[in-house]
């Protein structure tokens, strides 16, 4: 599809920070907007870089990952279709704290701090879907935290399958198939997991006939037993 051809205003209209502003303020947020291609495993941009907008995958997928001082990388964040990263960051003035890369060639939304500030001064509502959005990553984070510190390896990785189904008091029983959209190297980094543990999980999970594990398609027959066995 062609740049030229994509209907930005009508995109924009999609995620839940636009969706209710006018036709005519989406055309002027999408008159300062930015649209660009990035090949798979191109730097979106570098920590230490100055941030003056934020960004929103429109299709493909993005990693947000920091370095040690001994070249050792974590990934912090896997972000897809219509995720946002770099708003908390705009907003403090800061340079970008950590580094983002196309896992896959990705269509990449890039919105000015600039338009942003305009928009909060003309409408409150807009205002507070950004601290909605801000407010959904920062909760996101705690559990983050959460389940690094008091959840197993095997929890974290049923966490990351049932997804927000393991919220729910008690989950259906129902079939399902996640598959993942990278690497498992970088889904297990994301869990704070080496790959190799990340791989026996999963063996350990299908031989407990949990789950069935077809390339990166993981089909799982019943998640309700998948989350009972967080107690084992």
């Amino acid at each position: 599809m062609s740049l030229d051809k994509f209907n930005l205003p009508r995109y924009l209209g999609t995620l839940p920070l636009f969706s209710n502003m006018s036709e005519d303020e989406r055309h002027r947020m999408a008159a300062d907007c930015s649209l660009r291609r990035m090949e798979r495993g191109r730097l979106i941009f570098s920590a230490g870089e100055p941030c003056a907008e934020f960004h929103v995958v429109v299709v493909g997928q993005v990693k947000l990952f920091a370095v040690s001082p001994a070249g050792v990388e974590k990934v912090i964040e896997l972000c897809g279709p219509s995720h946002t990263f770099a708003e908390a960051i705009m907003f403090m003035g800061m340079p970008y704290i950590v580094s983002s890369q196309a896992l896959t060639d990705t269509l990449l939304l890039t919105i000015p701090k600039g338009a942003v500030l305009r928009e909060i001064e003309r409408s409150p509502n807009f205002s507070l879907r950004m601290l909605a959005g801000l407010s959904r990553r920062l909760h996101g984070l705690i559990k983050d935290v959460q389940a690094y510190a008091l959840h197993s390896g095997v929890q974290r990785v049923i966490g990351y399958l049932l997804g927000d189904k393991l919220s729910e008091s008690e989950p259906a029983s129902e079939s399902l198939v996640v598959s993942l959209p990278v690497s498992k190297a970088a889904i297990a980094s994301r869990l704070s997991l080496t790959p190799e543990y990340f791989s026996r999980v999963l063996n350990e999970l299908e031989t407990a006939g949990l789950i069935h594990v077809d390339k990166r398609d993981i089909h799982i027959p019943d998640t309700a037993r998948l989350a009972n066995y967080q107690a084992h």
